[in-house]
């Protein structure tokens, strides 16, 4: 192998473990899924069964650009993680930092406007319609209580 191997890669600042197969290091970025990863790395034209660690500079450039605007590349909407975005009214996928603050701004504006689910967020209670009587207990109402077993008086004197 001509190729020079190296054991961890920097893509879009992460630190990525050279020795994974190729989109499965690409599932170490935030906001990347398998199905996304392998469709980057088919627009990019790179083995899927390769190493990571195997990657020319050239590759890795040619998978940071089409990570960064996937619709110029024709990756399909479906597989974008922010679709009709509100501000914008654009489809546009978000990693690392950009998903993460995305996503607390999404949840302060649903607690300003007081949604349910914003309200749900607020009180720290689940989110999306599970049950709640007996999971996600924390704090003080651990386990269950039971009723204090009362005993029966004698009804007197013995004898």
């Amino acid at each position: 192998m001509s190729k020079e191997f190296r054991h961890i890669l920097r893509i879009i600042d992460t630190d990525v473990d050279g020795t994974l197969k190729t989109p499965y290091a690409l599932r170490k970025l935030k906001g990347i899924s398998l199905n996304l990863a392998n469709a980057i790395l088919k627009k990019a034209g790179v083995n899927p069964e390769t190493r990571a660690g195997f990657l020319t500079e050239e590759e890795v450039e040619k998978i940071e650009e089409i990570i960064k605007e996937p619709i110029k590349y024709g990756i399909p909407n479906w597989l974008l993680n922010r679709r009709k975005d509100l501000e914008t009214g654009k489809d546009m996928h978000l990693i690392s930092a950009d998903l993460i603050l995305r996503n607390k701004m999404d949840i302060e504006q649903m607690k300003e406007m007081k949604s349910w689910r914003g309200y749900r967020h607020a009180y720290g209670l689940k989110v999306r319609g599970q049950r709640t009587r007996t999971t996600g207990r924390k704090g003080k109402a651990l386990g269950v209580k039971k009723k204090a077993i009362v005993k029966p008086s004698g009804g007197g004197g013995g004898g």
